[in-house]
């Protein structure tokens, strides 16, 4: 354990400022800097979060001598200049998801943290929620015998208003917007934390709610996806599909059915995140459905102020638990290019309409 705290600068205020910062610190971190290019919004976001360095140049606060890692919260354009520029710079780095904008970046940037010896990790903290961590506890004691098939579906109405919606960064494809990366990144994560590596991808992309309104006021076309489904085939065997909507009226949540030969486990939550006192319901050998009590060990706390801090927490304790033993623990930068790689079929698949294999 470190004499003294481990110091980190934070780029991107926007998740960054809402949950790395309070949940680094709560893990005994001294957040010793924030990062955006907007001055102003800078300014307040310090201001609010008592961070009293700020730098509008984020390779300028990856430069820094006095910082022992860095935390990448910006849009997903960023993610791979960034995280290069601090492992050559000796920072350990947490990335947030999507990792990166395609494979070819991801593998770059597998293998610099690979050569480096640095602690490198994709803020999949989902992982770390009761439900998901239950879920794969489960299915390791082989709770429902041989996994055949799992449905998931996730239907929230943020794009469903009406009146067009702002242009933000999130409608642009350059960016890395795109629903299937904010979102769909997360739960193919989860597919590979339970059932191992995929073989195969179909999907399909769509934009339902296109419009959206400028700074001006004009009307503009949104070029990233609100919509899409996959179908994924597992090497172990078994499948999945993902359906996946922020244009459906009224919301309906998530909800997660995993079936085997012998039972179901079945996951919801009222939005796009795990709760952190979540429910696994489950039936075996043809009985009724019905909850299962989640391990105490899956929820060692809560956190009043957000419902995502929780896990996010326990991803710091794996990071810092990295450093100490200089290891990058799952999800690492393996994981990032895995699902990058997932990511990319999909697109591609919606391109050609054609399966997808994942080599």
């Amino acid at each position: 354990m470190p004499s003294k705290p481990r110091r980190i600068g934070i780029i991107g205020i926007g998740f960054g400022a809402a949950v790395h910062v309070p949940g680094f610190r709560s893990e005994g971190w001294d957040v010793a800097a924030l990062c955006s290019r907007n001055r102003d919004k800078l300014q307040k976001a310090a201001a609010a979060a008592g961070v009293a360095d700020m730098n509008t140049d984020p390779l300028e606060l990856i430069r820094r001598d006095d910082l022992d890692a860095v935390a990448i919260t910006t849009p997903p354009g960023g993610h791979h200049v960034l995280a290069m520029a601090a492992l050559k710079a000796g920072k350990h780095v947490l990335c947030e998801k999507p990792f990166a904008m395609d494979a070819k970046q991801a593998a770059e940037m597998r293998d610099l943290a690979a050569a480096s010896g640095r602690t490198a990790m994709v803020a999949h903290e989902f992982r770390y929620t009761p439900q998901r961590a239950y879920i794969r506890e489960l299915l390791t004691a082989g709770h429902i015998g041989k996994f055949e098939i799992c449905t998931i579906e996730l239907f929230l109405d943020r794009y469903a208003s009406r009146a067009p919606r702002p242009l933000t960064w999130t409608g642009f494809k350059v960016e890395g917007g795109g629903v299937l990366g904010a979102l769909g990144s997360h739960y193919i994560d989860a597919l590979r934390f339970w059932f191992g590596e995929i073989a195969t991808v179909s999907g399909r992309l769509d934009v339902l709610r296109p419009d959206l309104v400028d700074a001006t006021g004009k009307i503009v076309k949104a070029e990233s996806d609100d919509t899409f489904a996959f179908t994924v085939t597992f090497r172990d065997g078994g499948f999945a599909t993902m359906i996946a909507s922020f244009a459906a009226s009224p919301t309906r949540g998530t909800r997660i059915v995993v079936m085997g030969d012998n039972g179901t486990l079945i996951a919801e939550q009222p939005g796009p995140n795990p709760e952190q006192d979540g429910v696994v319901v489950a039936s075996r050998g043809g009985a009724k459905l019905q909850p299962l009590a989640t391990p105490a060990k899956y929820t060692p706390f809560t956190d009043a102020r957000d419902h995502r801090l929780m896990a996010f927490r326990m991803l710091v304790r794996e990071f810092s638990r990295g450093i100490d033993e200089g290891t990058s623990p799952s999800p690492n930068f393996t994981d990032g290019l895995r699902c990058q790689e997932v990511l990319d079929a999909i697109r591609l698949s919606s391109d050609t309409g054609r399966t997808v294999a994942i080599s």
